[in-house]
């Protein structure tokens, strides 16, 4: 199936071999270089569901009433592997170190303890960090599904909206508060946002928030909390700075581990030689206008050049859509449900849409820039190959 797929009837664009002269670095790039086969793995093997015996099922779990109702309406009876290690001890109280993939339900892990603690405690306020709007808002919308009917009250503050109406909604004093680090500093300093009142607190992908350089925003936030806490921190990797976080905000913790080996090797991974002469946006236009590019993604480095990949291709007859840190929260919302509902083919994003969103049934992810890391790239092509489906990942390099 693969064999010379991204030929452009000339040559193979994906010629490269191990043994073949390195790839030049990209003009203007400052990220870790990668050498090329780095990039490739042609010896896909098939995706393995790795079967998990779960110790407990939902109802298992000591959940109040109302709580265990919505459970049941969406259907959930066996927890995930993140969920079934997490909800005992954040119904405990405990402090949880949870290393987990995009994907892999952690969201319901900590929001059911906490939806069941305010349920039972009057006093108890969540604060939940996250790096992306879009994580925050995704988080916010699990949270109103399974608090629905009960008059909790939540709140996403984060930058690219409207702050007024997000003071408005601190004033409702909401049990629950959703943001991204910058936006929730700004609004502490403005005196809008009681930080001293949260007693849970959730980071969510921490690595993330520390890699976008969060980590003074953050531990000026932690600083101004409650001593007296439930701190549960999450993440898909450890580094030394990730450890000196968890240091710093969690005691005793409970450590719960369910990362995959991050190989990737059920995607298909090539390199597209793009000649010194050549436009890249030809050699994408040539690519993407095959049958089997049904739904893309597609990675650029700056906001202004995802822009006008997007424009070009919405030019030339695609139904293109881009997400970037200069488009609005519903700017970007609409394009990204655009791309889940299958409205648009072709989505190009900066990688503020690398980690944390659900983007079911990508059938490619493109990397027209090359990304930052190694780590940035696993994150990428994880968009694709989702749920035990193949998936094909190509990363543009200069001959």
């Amino acid at each position: 199936m693969h064999k010379n797929m991204y030929s452009s009837g000339r040559r193979s664009r994906s010629s490269f071999s191990g043994n073949s002269r390195p790839a030049r670095k990209p003009r203007g790039f400052t990220g870790q270089y990668i050498h090329p086969s780095k990039f490739i793995n042609r010896e896909v093997k098939p995706s393995v569901q790795t079967t998990y015996d779960a110790k407990h099922s939902f109802a298992d779990f000591a959940f109040i009433d109302g709580l265990k109702n919505q459970i049941i309406a969406r259907g959930y009876e066996t927890p995930t592997p993140i969920q079934d290690q997490t909800i005992p001890a954040g119904l405990e109280g405990r402090d949880v170190l949870g290393l987990a993939n995009t994907g892999s339900g952690k969201t319901a892990a900590f929001l059911l303890p906490i939806i069941n603690k305010i349920f039972t405690d009057k006093t108890a306020k969540a604060l939940i960090i996250a790096p992306t709007r879009e994580l925050a808002q995704q988080i916010e919308d699990e949270f109103m599904l399974f608090s629905k009917g009960s008059g909790l009250l939540s709140v996403v503050c984060v930058g690219g909206m409207n702050i007024q109406n997000q003071i408005r909604g601190l004033k409702r004093r909401p049990e629950v508060i959703i943001g991204t680090p910058g936006r929730l500093k700004d609004l502490y300093e403005r005196g809008d946002l009681r930080l001293n009142q949260v007693n849970m607190l959730v980071l969510d992908e921490a690595d993330r928030m520390l890699d976008m350089g969060f980590s003074v925003d953050i531990n000026f936030i932690v600083s101004m909390l409650s001593k007296e806490r439930q701190s549960m921190c999450f993440s898909a990797t450890i580094t030394p700075e990730i450890e000196r976080l968890i240091h710093q905000i969690l005691v005793d913790p409970v450590t719960v581990s369910v990362r995959s080996e991050q190989t990737s090797e059920h995607i298909f991974q090539d390199i597209v030689e793009v000649g010194s002469g050549e436009n890249k946006f030809d050699v994408l236009h040539e690519l993407i206008s095959t049958v089997d590019f049904e739904k893309v993604l597609v990675f650029g480095e700056t906001k202004r050049s995802v822009q006008k990949i997007a424009d070009e291709l919405s030019r030339t007859g695609y139904k293109a859509e881009a997400i970037h840190g200069n488009k609005s929260q519903s700017q970007r919302q609409r394009a990204l449900n655009a791309f889940r509902d299958n409205k648009t083919k072709i989505l190009v994003a900066t990688d503020v849409a690398a980690r944390g969103l659900d983007i079911p049934n990508v059938t490619h992810v493109i990397n027209y820039d090359q990304p930052q890391t190694y780590e940035d790239y696993i994150h990428r092509i994880g968009r694709t190959g989702r749920a035990g489906r193949s998936g094909i990942a190509l990363t543009f390099v200069r001959k």
